[in-house]
């Protein structure tokens, strides 16, 4: 670690507010700890949550960096105790808690995974994320089967466009929906059995007549508020519903007596706090089930758009106009 600078550029706004608080600033090169890499960014994802964060509405988990950016891809220069000295040198995505807009970045080892020839650092850092949220949810708390449907909301975003390749390589018939047709046309085009344009017509009416009115064994929803209850009416028996983020509010009146009914299950879970001995699993859990898949060139993320690190700014934009299809990243170097 002698040879590492002690300065960085980063993105670390002062207090929160609109994109202009996302501009360069020095801050020291982290030092990694036990069980930690620091990773030389290449490339940084964006997500919605480093958008919330900048506005005050989703602050870091205790021990976090202030830095945004939960994903990045690079090369591993720094190594703590604990860690294998065989990884120095090695190209890797990782899932972190905070910290990616930057030159450097650290990362529990057990969060990272290596980046195979098939894809580049851009794409490698526009793949934990939403890679981890979706399987976490989608295969994890929802137990999907091969030959089940899932309504997925938010098709053309990050986690919406995961969710349609990664159901495609493993059975699923995927609905979606989207604000408008041509993305609508763009999310069937990267796989969608059939996508909804919510804005034009009535997504449980469609869901019913898509599928001869027997409703779909899943959804994922990243909508919450007033969407949960029509949700619900999406479902078979014995559905199940994954709440991944609550956009229209994070308060919903649901019918008690249909859900016992029909034997419903409602669920959800938030990433970024669990711990890294769960993050880990889940690393583990997709190094063995999806990475061959990524390996072999059958599984990588939808790019929308690349920024330069000082144009965060500009990338946040992107983001909060609602025009993206696929991932937003950022280019470090």
């Amino acid at each position: 670690m002698a040879d590492l600078p002690k300065l960085m550029e980063a993105i670390d706004p002062e207090g929160p507010g609109g994109p202009d608080m996302l501009a360069l600033a020095h801050r020291s090169v982290p030092r990694p700890g036990p069980s930690e890499v620091l990773i030389k960014v290449a490339a940084a994802g964006v997500n919605r949550p480093d958008v919330l964060q900048r506005l005050g509405l989703y602050p870091p988990p205790p021990g976090a960096p202030s830095i945004p950016g939960l994903e990045v891809a690079g090369e591993i220069v720094a190594a703590g105790e604990g860690v294998a000295v065989e990884l120095l040198g090695q190209p890797v995505c990782a899932l972190i808690a905070g910290g990616g807009y930057a030159e450097y970045a650290l990362a529990p080892a057990g969060q990272c995974l290596p980046v195979p020839a098939a894809l580049t650092m851009v794409e490698a850092a526009a793949m934990p994320e939403t890679l981890f949220t979706v399987w976490t949810n989608l295969f994890e708390r929802a137990y999907a089967a091969e030959g089940e449907t899932a309504l997925v909301h938010g098709g053309t975003s990050g986690i919406g466009t995961m969710a349609i390749t990664l159901g495609n390589l493993f059975g699923l018939r995927t609905i979606v929906t989207c604000g408008s047709d041509e993305k609508c046309r763009r999310a069937e085009e990267l796989g969608a059995s059939e996508a909804i344009n919510y804005r034009t017509r009535d997504f449980v009416e469609e869901v019913k007549r898509l599928t001869g009115g027997a409703g779909v064994h899943i959804v994922l929803d990243m909508v919450g508020g007033d969407y949960l209850p029509r949700n619900l009416d999406c479902l078979i028996e014995d559905g199940r519903h994954v709440s991944i983020a609550v956009q229209r509010g994070a308060i919903a009146e649901v019918n008690i007596a249909k859900v016992m009914q029909r034997r419903l299950t409602l669920t959800g879970s938030t990433l970024r706090p669990r711990s890294t001995e769960f993050k880990t699993l889940v690393a583990d859990e997709l190094s063995r089930a999806v990475w061959p898949h990524v390996e072999a060139g059958k599984l990588r993320p939808v790019i929308d758009s690349t920024f330069k690190l000082a144009d965060a700014a500009d990338a946040h934009r992107r983001m909060e106009a609602g025009d993206h299809v696929g991932k937003i990243v950022l280019e470090v170097v």
